[in-house]
């Protein structure tokens, strides 16, 4: 007979905690690999400076964003949080943009697939393709990983004010972005 605490169950108990510290430093070790690293600090500046073409193939001056609160999304039509937080984008801009904000999406996807997706869902802010050149530029914002979606708010200073990697909560962005436009 088994003493008490010892035999099978407390090899499942002991071996099921060891799982759990496992799993949970996994997790810890793959969000510090996807987690932003810092960014460069022309990272605002080369994103002001640049000209893209919207779906249409007009060029859009970044430079207008200038001086104004603006929330930066890199995404693509590829990527399933991308295209699913985009409604919740747009009526954040509706409801922001006469307080000032700005707001643009940076397609990192083909020209084609961008006009085709902007065509069948249209949103309140306006989208310019950057093709692969948007993944370098989402690196020099400290997005190492090249992770989408990727959302950037800087200040009406020119300053990152916040970094978040992964389909964002509205709630908070929102709270992030009134506080900028106050």
């Amino acid at each position: 007979m088994n003493a008490p605490g010892s035999g099978p169950r407390r090899g499942w108990l002991i071996g099921g905690g060891l799982a759990a510290v496992a799993a949970g430093l996994g997790a810890w070790v793959g969000w510090q690999r996807l987690a932003p690293a810092p960014a460069a600090d022309e990272a605002v500046a080369l994103l002001l400076a640049q000209s893209l073409p919207d779906p249409a193939g007009q060029p859009l001056d970044l430079g207008r964003f200038r001086g104004r609160p603006l929330v930066v999304n890199f995404w693509a039509t590829w990527c399933p949080p991308c295209v699913e937080e985009m409604p919740e984008l747009s009526a954040l801009h509706a409801e922001l943009a006469p307080k000032g904000l700005g707001m643009v999406g940076i397609g990192v996807d083909s020209a084609a697939k961008i006009a085709d997706f902007a065509a069948k869902n249209p949103v309140s802010y306006p989208l310019v393709v950057a093709g692969m050149g948007g993944s370098e530029l989402a690196r020099r914002f400290g997005n190492q990983a090249g992770a989408l979606p990727f959302t950037v708010l800087v200040g009406r200073d020119g300053q990152i004010a916040h970094r978040l990697l992964g389909r964002v909560d509205i709630g908070r962005l929102k709270a992030m972005a009134v506080s900028l436009t106050g």
